[in-house]
Protein backbone atom coordinates (compact mmCIF):
# COMPACT_ATOMS: atom_id res chain seq x y z
CA UNK A 1 0.00 0.00 0.00
CA UNK A 2 1.30 3.44 -0.94
CA UNK A 3 1.65 5.90 1.91
CA UNK A 4 1.63 9.72 1.73
CA UNK A 5 3.95 12.44 3.00
CA UNK A 6 3.30 16.19 2.79
CA UNK A 7 5.59 19.15 3.42
CA UNK A 8 5.83 22.89 2.78
CA UNK A 9 9.07 24.43 1.51
CA UNK A 10 9.46 28.22 1.64
CA UNK A 11 11.67 29.02 -1.34
CA UNK A 12 11.94 32.71 -0.43
CA UNK A 13 13.04 32.27 3.22
CA UNK A 14 16.72 31.43 3.56
CA UNK A 15 18.39 30.08 6.66
CA UNK A 16 21.95 29.25 7.68
CA UNK A 17 24.61 28.56 5.10
CA UNK A 18 25.30 24.84 4.74
CA UNK A 19 29.09 24.71 4.85
CA UNK A 20 30.64 22.63 2.12
CA UNK A 21 32.87 21.18 4.84
CA UNK A 22 29.90 19.14 6.10
CA UNK A 23 30.71 16.95 3.09
CA UNK A 24 34.26 16.21 4.24
CA UNK A 25 36.11 12.89 4.17
CA UNK A 26 38.52 10.92 6.31
CA UNK A 27 41.59 8.88 5.31
CA UNK A 28 43.43 6.96 8.01
CA UNK A 29 46.41 4.63 7.85
CA UNK A 30 43.99 1.75 8.29
CA UNK A 31 43.62 -1.35 6.14
CA UNK A 32 43.60 -0.50 2.44
CA UNK A 33 42.59 3.14 2.70
CA UNK A 34 46.06 4.58 2.10
CA UNK A 35 48.14 1.68 0.82
CA UNK A 36 46.42 -0.20 -2.01
CA UNK A 37 43.88 2.62 -1.91
CA UNK A 38 45.00 6.20 -2.47
CA UNK A 39 48.66 5.17 -2.74
CA UNK A 40 49.83 2.60 -5.28
CA UNK A 41 53.37 3.93 -5.79
CA UNK A 42 54.99 5.48 -8.81
CA UNK A 43 56.01 2.10 -10.26
CA UNK A 44 52.46 0.69 -10.24
CA UNK A 45 50.82 -0.41 -13.49
CA UNK A 46 47.65 1.25 -12.21
CA UNK A 47 47.50 4.80 -13.63
CA UNK A 48 48.81 7.21 -11.02
CA UNK A 49 50.15 10.70 -10.50
CA UNK A 50 53.33 10.60 -8.42
CA UNK A 51 52.12 7.36 -6.83
CA UNK A 52 48.55 8.55 -6.12
CA UNK A 53 45.87 6.48 -7.83
CA UNK A 54 44.30 8.56 -10.59
CA UNK A 55 40.83 7.00 -10.86
CA UNK A 56 40.19 7.59 -7.15
CA UNK A 57 41.20 11.24 -7.55
CA UNK A 58 38.86 11.64 -10.52
CA UNK A 59 35.96 9.99 -8.68
CA UNK A 60 36.37 12.21 -5.62
CA UNK A 61 36.81 15.39 -7.64
CA UNK A 62 33.38 14.66 -9.11
CA UNK A 63 32.00 15.01 -5.56
CA UNK A 64 33.57 18.47 -5.08
CA UNK A 65 35.32 16.98 -2.04
CA UNK A 66 35.90 19.95 0.30
CA UNK A 67 38.39 18.58 2.83
CA UNK A 68 40.28 15.44 3.80
CA UNK A 69 41.22 14.44 7.35
CA UNK A 70 44.53 12.55 7.88
CA UNK A 71 46.47 10.54 9.24
CA UNK A 72 43.84 9.37 11.77
CA UNK A 73 41.89 8.49 13.83
CA UNK A 74 43.60 6.37 16.40
CA UNK A 75 46.65 6.18 14.15
CA UNK A 76 47.19 9.94 14.57
CA UNK A 77 48.19 9.57 18.22
CA UNK A 78 50.93 7.07 17.38
CA UNK A 79 52.18 8.92 14.28
CA UNK A 80 55.39 10.94 14.37
CA UNK A 81 55.50 13.11 11.29
CA UNK A 82 59.28 13.13 10.85
CA UNK A 83 59.07 9.40 10.05
CA UNK A 84 57.16 10.31 6.89
CA UNK A 85 59.42 12.92 5.26
CA UNK A 86 62.62 12.73 3.23
CA UNK A 87 63.62 10.08 0.66
CA UNK A 88 61.11 7.23 0.86
CA UNK A 89 63.72 4.51 0.89
CA UNK A 90 65.26 6.08 3.97
CA UNK A 91 62.07 6.46 5.99
CA UNK A 92 61.82 4.17 9.03
CA UNK A 93 59.24 1.41 9.11
CA UNK A 94 56.71 1.53 11.93
CA UNK A 95 54.24 -0.86 13.54
CA UNK A 96 50.59 0.05 13.10
CA UNK A 97 49.44 -1.34 16.45
CA UNK A 98 45.93 0.08 16.15
CA UNK A 99 44.87 -1.52 12.90
CA UNK A 100 45.93 -5.07 12.10
CA UNK A 101 49.30 -4.82 13.86
CA UNK A 102 51.00 -4.56 10.46
CA UNK A 103 54.28 -2.93 9.56
CA UNK A 104 54.12 -0.01 7.15
CA UNK A 105 56.95 1.71 5.32
CA UNK A 106 55.87 5.35 5.70
CA UNK A 107 56.00 5.89 1.94
CA UNK A 108 52.86 8.00 2.28
CA UNK A 109 53.68 10.96 4.52
CA UNK A 110 53.26 14.71 4.76
CA UNK A 111 54.36 15.60 1.21
CA UNK A 112 52.29 12.82 -0.33
CA UNK A 113 49.20 13.82 1.64
CA UNK A 114 49.49 17.46 0.67
CA UNK A 115 50.04 16.41 -2.95
CA UNK A 116 46.84 14.36 -2.70
CA UNK A 117 44.91 17.36 -1.36
CA UNK A 118 46.21 19.48 -4.22
CA UNK A 119 45.11 16.86 -6.77
CA UNK A 120 41.68 16.63 -5.14
CA UNK A 121 41.26 20.39 -4.82
CA UNK A 122 40.49 19.72 -1.13
CA UNK A 123 41.51 21.54 2.04
CA UNK A 124 43.84 19.68 4.38
CA UNK A 125 42.65 18.65 7.84
CA UNK A 126 45.79 17.41 9.61
CA UNK A 127 45.28 15.58 12.90
CA UNK A 128 48.18 16.09 15.31
CA UNK A 129 49.54 13.68 17.91
CA UNK A 130 48.59 14.53 21.50
CA UNK A 131 48.50 10.96 22.84
CA UNK A 132 52.15 9.96 22.34
CA UNK A 133 53.63 13.15 20.90
CA UNK A 134 54.91 16.40 22.31
CA UNK A 135 53.93 20.03 22.09
CA UNK A 136 57.17 20.80 20.28
CA UNK A 137 56.60 18.02 17.74
CA UNK A 138 53.17 19.37 16.85
CA UNK A 139 54.35 22.98 16.79
CA UNK A 140 57.19 22.10 14.42
CA UNK A 141 54.83 20.19 12.11
CA UNK A 142 52.68 23.29 11.73
CA UNK A 143 55.81 25.33 11.01
CA UNK A 144 57.10 22.73 8.52
CA UNK A 145 53.84 22.85 6.60
CA UNK A 146 52.98 26.53 6.64
CA UNK A 147 55.99 28.82 7.21
CA UNK A 148 57.52 30.65 4.25
CA UNK A 149 60.79 32.20 5.44
CA UNK A 150 64.15 30.73 6.52
CA UNK A 151 63.04 29.17 9.79
CA UNK A 152 64.48 25.75 10.72
CA UNK A 153 61.36 23.82 9.72
CA UNK A 154 60.92 25.81 6.50
CA UNK A 155 64.52 24.97 5.59
CA UNK A 156 63.87 21.30 6.33
CA UNK A 157 60.82 21.34 4.06
CA UNK A 158 62.90 22.88 1.27
CA UNK A 159 65.58 20.25 1.79
CA UNK A 160 62.83 17.71 1.12
CA UNK A 161 61.84 19.32 -2.17
CA UNK A 162 59.05 21.76 -1.37
CA UNK A 163 59.90 25.45 -1.62
CA UNK A 164 56.58 27.17 -0.93
CA UNK A 165 54.55 26.47 2.21
CA UNK A 166 51.17 24.83 1.99
CA UNK A 167 47.86 26.17 3.19
CA UNK A 168 46.50 24.01 6.04
CA UNK A 169 43.16 25.41 7.26
CA UNK A 170 42.24 22.70 9.79
CA UNK A 171 44.27 21.22 12.62
CA UNK A 172 43.16 18.48 15.00
CA UNK A 173 44.41 18.50 18.59
CA UNK A 174 44.56 14.74 19.01
CA UNK A 175 41.79 12.20 18.51
CA UNK A 176 39.42 10.39 20.86
CA UNK A 177 41.36 11.50 23.93
CA UNK A 178 38.80 9.62 26.04
CA UNK A 179 39.93 6.34 24.39
CA UNK A 180 42.70 5.38 21.97
CA UNK A 181 44.10 8.91 22.12
CA UNK A 182 45.24 8.58 25.72
CA UNK A 183 42.36 7.41 27.96
CA UNK A 184 42.28 10.90 29.47
CA UNK A 185 39.66 12.52 31.64
CA UNK A 186 37.81 15.47 30.12
CA UNK A 187 39.41 17.95 32.52
CA UNK A 188 42.94 16.68 31.88
CA UNK A 189 42.45 16.76 28.12
CA UNK A 190 40.98 20.27 28.26
CA UNK A 191 44.23 21.50 29.83
CA UNK A 192 46.28 19.60 27.24
CA UNK A 193 44.20 20.94 24.35
CA UNK A 194 44.77 24.53 25.47
CA UNK A 195 48.50 23.91 25.87
CA UNK A 196 48.98 22.22 22.50
CA UNK A 197 46.80 24.78 20.74
CA UNK A 198 48.85 27.65 22.17
CA UNK A 199 51.92 26.47 20.29
CA UNK A 200 50.18 25.72 16.99
CA UNK A 201 51.11 29.12 15.57
CA UNK A 202 49.65 30.82 12.54
CA UNK A 203 52.55 31.44 10.19
CA UNK A 204 52.27 34.01 7.44
CA UNK A 205 48.78 34.13 6.02
CA UNK A 206 47.82 30.62 7.12
CA UNK A 207 44.82 30.82 9.44
CA UNK A 208 44.28 27.69 11.54
CA UNK A 209 40.96 26.35 12.75
CA UNK A 210 42.14 24.24 15.68
CA UNK A 211 39.75 21.43 16.58
CA UNK A 212 39.69 19.96 20.08
CA UNK A 213 39.08 16.21 20.32
CA UNK A 214 35.54 15.97 21.57
CA UNK A 215 32.92 13.55 22.80
CA UNK A 216 31.99 10.00 22.09
CA UNK A 217 28.42 10.29 20.79
CA UNK A 218 26.25 11.96 23.46
CA UNK A 219 28.82 12.59 26.20
CA UNK A 220 27.64 16.13 26.90
CA UNK A 221 29.84 16.40 29.97
CA UNK A 222 32.91 16.18 27.75
CA UNK A 223 31.65 19.06 25.61
CA UNK A 224 30.66 21.03 28.71
CA UNK A 225 34.17 20.61 30.15
CA UNK A 226 35.83 21.84 26.96
CA UNK A 227 33.51 24.84 26.70
CA UNK A 228 33.96 25.69 30.38
CA UNK A 229 37.73 25.46 29.89
CA UNK A 230 37.53 28.26 27.33
CA UNK A 231 35.72 30.56 29.75
CA UNK A 232 38.13 29.89 32.63
CA UNK A 233 41.37 30.28 30.67
CA UNK A 234 43.28 33.45 31.57
CA UNK A 235 43.88 35.35 28.36
CA UNK A 236 41.54 33.20 26.27
CA UNK A 237 38.06 34.14 27.45
CA UNK A 238 35.16 33.94 25.05
CA UNK A 239 35.71 37.62 24.34
CA UNK A 240 39.37 37.19 23.42
CA UNK A 241 41.44 34.86 21.28
CA UNK A 242 40.36 31.25 21.57
CA UNK A 243 42.96 28.47 21.84
CA UNK A 244 40.71 26.23 19.74
CA UNK A 245 37.90 27.22 17.41
CA UNK A 246 35.91 23.98 17.21
CA UNK A 247 35.06 20.87 19.21
CA UNK A 248 34.47 17.48 17.62
CA UNK A 249 32.32 14.45 18.38
CA UNK A 250 32.06 10.98 16.82
CA UNK A 251 28.93 9.02 15.98
CA UNK A 252 28.95 5.55 14.39
CA UNK A 253 25.74 3.85 13.28
CA UNK A 254 24.76 0.22 13.92
CA UNK A 255 21.50 -1.56 14.64
CA UNK A 256 21.76 -1.28 18.40
CA UNK A 257 24.07 -4.18 19.21
CA UNK A 258 27.23 -2.09 18.96
CA UNK A 259 29.81 -1.40 16.28
CA UNK A 260 31.54 -4.28 14.52
CA UNK A 261 28.97 -6.86 15.63
CA UNK A 262 26.70 -7.46 12.61
CA UNK A 263 26.94 -8.18 8.91
CA UNK A 264 27.01 -5.47 6.25
CA UNK A 265 24.89 -7.23 3.64
CA UNK A 266 22.84 -9.80 5.57
CA UNK A 267 20.28 -8.33 7.92
CA UNK A 268 16.65 -8.73 8.87
CA UNK A 269 13.93 -6.16 8.33
CA UNK A 270 14.00 -5.46 12.06
CA UNK A 271 17.75 -4.84 11.94
CA UNK A 272 17.25 -2.56 8.95
CA UNK A 273 14.77 -0.37 10.84
CA UNK A 274 16.90 -0.39 13.98
CA UNK A 275 19.86 0.82 11.91
CA UNK A 276 18.08 3.75 10.27
CA UNK A 277 16.51 4.65 13.61
CA UNK A 278 19.97 4.72 15.18
CA UNK A 279 21.17 6.93 12.33
CA UNK A 280 18.24 9.30 12.86
CA UNK A 281 19.27 9.47 16.52
CA UNK A 282 22.18 11.73 15.63
CA UNK A 283 19.62 14.56 15.65
CA UNK A 284 19.19 14.41 19.42
CA UNK A 285 22.96 14.03 19.89
CA UNK A 286 23.62 17.19 17.87
CA UNK A 287 20.88 19.08 19.67
CA UNK A 288 22.42 18.17 23.01
CA UNK A 289 25.90 19.36 22.09
CA UNK A 290 24.50 22.53 20.51
CA UNK A 291 22.52 23.34 23.65
CA UNK A 292 25.63 22.99 25.81
CA UNK A 293 27.71 25.12 23.45
CA UNK A 294 24.99 27.78 23.18
CA UNK A 295 24.95 28.16 26.96
CA UNK A 296 28.65 29.10 26.98
CA UNK A 297 28.96 30.66 23.53
CA UNK A 298 25.79 32.46 22.44
CA UNK A 299 27.88 34.34 19.87
CA UNK A 300 28.45 31.07 18.00
CA UNK A 301 32.23 31.48 17.88
CA UNK A 302 33.06 27.80 18.47
CA UNK A 303 32.08 25.30 15.79
CA UNK A 304 30.83 21.75 16.27
CA UNK A 305 32.55 19.12 14.12
CA UNK A 306 31.44 15.53 13.53
CA UNK A 307 34.75 14.32 12.14
CA UNK A 308 33.91 10.61 12.24
CA UNK A 309 30.50 9.26 11.25
CA UNK A 310 29.10 6.34 9.31
CA UNK A 311 28.12 2.69 9.63
CA UNK A 312 30.42 0.12 11.24
CA UNK A 313 29.75 -3.53 10.43
CA UNK A 314 31.76 -6.73 10.67
CA UNK A 315 34.72 -6.91 8.31
CA UNK A 316 33.90 -8.81 5.13
CA UNK A 317 34.53 -12.55 5.33
CA UNK A 318 38.03 -13.51 4.22
CA UNK A 319 39.55 -10.09 4.93
CA UNK A 320 41.80 -9.00 7.78
CA UNK A 321 39.41 -8.06 10.64
CA UNK A 322 41.74 -5.21 11.58
CA UNK A 323 41.36 -3.65 8.12
CA UNK A 324 37.63 -2.87 8.61
CA UNK A 325 36.69 -3.58 4.99
CA UNK A 326 32.89 -3.80 4.60
CA UNK A 327 30.47 -3.76 1.72
CA UNK A 328 28.22 -0.76 1.23
CA UNK A 329 24.49 -1.23 0.62
CA UNK A 330 21.37 0.80 0.01
CA UNK A 331 20.92 0.76 3.80
CA UNK A 332 24.25 2.59 4.19
CA UNK A 333 23.24 5.15 1.55
CA UNK A 334 20.04 5.92 3.48
CA UNK A 335 22.10 6.38 6.66
CA UNK A 336 24.09 9.02 4.76
CA UNK A 337 20.93 10.71 3.51
CA UNK A 338 19.56 10.96 7.05
CA UNK A 339 22.83 12.37 8.39
CA UNK A 340 22.94 15.10 5.78
CA UNK A 341 19.39 16.21 6.54
CA UNK A 342 20.39 16.58 10.20
CA UNK A 343 23.62 18.37 9.31
CA UNK A 344 21.70 20.83 7.12
CA UNK A 345 19.23 21.60 9.90
CA UNK A 346 22.03 22.39 12.36
CA UNK A 347 24.30 24.32 10.00
CA UNK A 348 24.42 27.32 12.35
CA UNK A 349 26.70 25.48 14.79
CA UNK A 350 27.78 22.40 12.83
CA UNK A 351 30.67 23.49 10.63
CA UNK A 352 32.33 20.28 9.45
CA UNK A 353 31.74 16.54 9.16
CA UNK A 354 33.94 13.72 7.88
CA UNK A 355 32.61 10.34 6.83
CA UNK A 356 34.64 7.32 7.91
CA UNK A 357 36.28 6.50 5.58
CA UNK A 358 36.98 7.45 1.99
CA UNK A 359 38.47 4.30 0.42
CA UNK A 360 38.12 0.58 1.29
CA UNK A 361 37.36 1.16 5.01
CA UNK A 362 33.97 1.27 6.80
CA UNK A 363 31.38 3.38 4.91
CA UNK A 364 33.63 4.12 1.96
CA UNK A 365 33.03 6.19 -1.15
CA UNK A 366 34.98 3.82 -3.39
CA UNK A 367 36.15 0.22 -3.18
CA UNK A 368 39.15 -1.08 -5.11
CA UNK A 369 39.99 -4.59 -6.30
CA UNK A 370 43.30 -4.50 -8.14
CA UNK A 371 42.86 -2.21 -11.12
CA UNK A 372 39.08 -2.15 -10.67
CA UNK A 373 37.26 0.65 -8.86
CA UNK A 374 33.64 0.51 -7.68
CA UNK A 375 31.51 3.49 -6.67
CA UNK A 376 29.39 2.67 -3.63
CA UNK A 377 25.75 3.64 -2.98
CA UNK A 378 27.03 6.13 -0.39
CA UNK A 379 29.21 7.75 -3.07
CA UNK A 380 26.08 8.46 -5.08
CA UNK A 381 24.37 10.18 -2.13
CA UNK A 382 27.34 12.54 -1.85
CA UNK A 383 27.22 13.23 -5.60
CA UNK A 384 23.45 13.78 -5.69
CA UNK A 385 23.68 16.10 -2.67
CA UNK A 386 26.71 18.19 -3.67
CA UNK A 387 24.48 21.11 -4.68
CA UNK A 388 23.86 21.78 -0.98
CA UNK A 389 27.50 22.75 -0.42
CA UNK A 390 27.72 26.40 0.64
CA UNK A 391 24.05 26.91 -0.22
CA UNK A 392 21.52 28.57 2.09
CA UNK A 393 19.23 26.21 3.92
CA UNK A 394 15.49 26.44 3.25
CA UNK A 395 12.85 25.77 5.92
CA UNK A 396 11.00 22.49 5.39
CA UNK A 397 7.74 22.09 7.33
CA UNK A 398 6.72 18.41 7.37
CA UNK A 399 2.94 18.19 7.77
CA UNK A 400 2.49 14.46 7.38
CA UNK A 401 4.77 11.44 7.18
CA UNK A 402 4.28 7.70 7.56
CA UNK A 403 5.89 6.22 10.66
CA UNK A 404 6.84 2.83 12.02
CA UNK A 405 7.53 1.66 15.56
CA UNK A 406 11.15 0.83 16.35
CA UNK A 407 11.89 -0.38 19.87
CA UNK A 408 8.88 1.43 21.22
CA UNK A 409 9.46 4.76 19.48
CA UNK A 410 7.95 6.13 16.26
CA UNK A 411 10.38 6.56 13.37
CA UNK A 412 9.44 9.03 10.63
CA UNK A 413 9.83 7.21 7.32
CA UNK A 414 10.40 10.31 5.19
CA UNK A 415 13.15 12.87 5.84
CA UNK A 416 13.51 16.04 3.75
CA UNK A 417 15.95 18.94 3.52
CA UNK A 418 16.37 21.73 0.98
CA UNK A 419 18.67 24.59 0.06
CA UNK A 420 19.01 27.39 -2.45
CA UNK A 421 21.82 29.14 -4.26
CA UNK A 422 21.45 31.86 -6.89
CA UNK A 423 18.29 30.98 -8.81
CA UNK A 424 18.31 27.26 -8.08
CA UNK A 425 17.13 24.97 -5.29
CA UNK A 426 17.88 21.38 -4.34
CA UNK A 427 15.47 19.15 -2.42
CA UNK A 428 16.68 15.86 -0.87
CA UNK A 429 14.37 13.12 0.36
CA UNK A 430 15.19 9.91 2.21
CA UNK A 431 12.43 7.31 2.21
CA UNK A 432 12.97 4.56 4.79
CA UNK A 433 10.07 2.16 4.32
CA UNK A 434 11.47 -1.30 3.65
CA UNK A 435 8.66 -2.43 1.38
CA UNK A 436 6.08 0.28 0.56
CA UNK A 437 6.25 3.21 -1.87
CA UNK A 438 5.36 6.71 -0.74
CA UNK A 439 3.74 9.59 -2.59
CA UNK A 440 5.42 12.83 -1.47
CA UNK A 441 3.68 16.14 -2.06
CA UNK A 442 5.75 19.28 -1.59
CA UNK A 443 3.98 22.64 -1.47
CA UNK A 444 6.58 25.04 -2.92
CA UNK A 445 5.89 28.59 -1.80
CA UNK A 446 7.42 32.02 -2.26
CA UNK A 447 8.96 31.66 -5.72
CA UNK A 448 7.96 30.10 -9.01
CA UNK A 449 9.88 26.91 -9.77
CA UNK A 450 10.42 24.41 -12.54
CA UNK A 451 11.93 20.92 -12.35
CA UNK A 452 15.38 20.67 -13.94
CA UNK A 453 16.23 17.12 -12.93
CA UNK A 454 14.86 14.47 -10.56
CA UNK A 455 16.80 11.35 -9.63
CA UNK A 456 16.33 8.40 -7.31
CA UNK A 457 18.81 5.95 -5.80
CA UNK A 458 17.63 2.52 -4.72
CA UNK A 459 18.10 -1.19 -5.33
CA UNK A 460 16.05 -4.36 -5.52
CA UNK A 461 16.41 -4.66 -1.74
CA UNK A 462 17.89 -2.58 1.07
CA UNK A 463 20.85 -4.96 1.02
CA UNK A 464 21.70 -4.34 -2.65
CA UNK A 465 25.28 -3.27 -3.29
CA UNK A 466 27.77 -2.62 -6.08
CA UNK A 467 30.81 -4.77 -6.85
CA UNK A 468 33.06 -5.57 -9.80
CA UNK A 469 30.45 -7.94 -11.26
CA UNK A 470 27.64 -5.40 -10.87
CA UNK A 471 29.09 -1.89 -10.54
CA UNK A 472 25.77 -0.13 -11.24
CA UNK A 473 23.23 -2.23 -9.38
CA UNK A 474 22.70 0.81 -7.18
CA UNK A 475 23.07 4.02 -9.19
CA UNK A 476 21.01 7.20 -9.70
CA UNK A 477 18.12 6.88 -12.14
CA UNK A 478 15.65 9.47 -13.46
CA UNK A 479 12.34 9.68 -11.63
CA UNK A 480 9.12 11.42 -12.59
CA UNK A 481 8.39 14.60 -10.63
CA UNK A 482 5.29 16.60 -11.60
CA UNK A 483 4.81 20.25 -10.70
CA UNK A 484 1.36 21.80 -10.88
CA UNK A 485 0.67 25.42 -11.71
CA UNK A 486 -0.07 26.17 -8.06
CA UNK A 487 3.39 24.96 -6.97
CA UNK A 488 2.55 21.45 -5.77
CA UNK A 489 5.44 19.09 -6.53
CA UNK A 490 4.52 15.40 -6.50
CA UNK A 491 6.87 12.44 -6.66
CA UNK A 492 6.37 8.77 -5.89
CA UNK A 493 9.34 7.30 -4.08
CA UNK A 494 10.01 3.56 -4.20
CA UNK A 495 10.80 1.70 -0.97
CA UNK A 496 14.22 2.21 0.65
CA UNK A 497 15.22 5.10 -1.62
CA UNK A 498 17.02 8.41 -1.69
CA UNK A 499 15.95 11.11 -4.16
CA UNK A 500 16.94 14.62 -5.16
CA UNK A 501 15.03 17.19 -7.18
CA UNK A 502 16.84 20.12 -8.76
CA UNK A 503 14.75 23.22 -9.34
CA UNK A 504 15.15 26.43 -11.33
CA UNK A 505 13.65 29.43 -9.55
CA UNK A 506 12.11 32.53 -11.06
Amino acid sequence: MTSTARAVIDLDVTGDRISRHLYGHFAEHLGRCIYDGFWVGEDSAIPNVRGIRLDIVEALRALDIPNLRWPGGCFADTYHWRDGIGPREQRPKIANTNWGDVVENNHFGTHEFMDLCDLLGADAYVNGNVGSGTVQEMSEWVEYLTRADDSPMARLRRDNGRDEPWRVPFWGLGNEAWGCGGNMSASFYAEEARRYATFCHEHGGNSLTKIAAGANEGDLEWTRTLMKSLTECHGCTMGGNLPYQAISFHYYTHSGSGINTEEATEFTTAQYYETVAYAAGIESIVRGHVAVMDSYDPQNRVGLVCDEWGTWWNAAEGTNPGFLFQQNTVRDALVAGLHFDVFHRHARRLTMANIAQTVNVLQAMVLTDGENLVLTPTYHVFEMNKGHQDAAGLPVHVLETPTTAVRGDDLDLVSISASTRDDTALVSMTHLSADAPCTVRLDLRGRAASVVRARVLTGDTASSFNDVEGPERVAPRPIEASLSVDGMLTVELPPHSFATIELALA
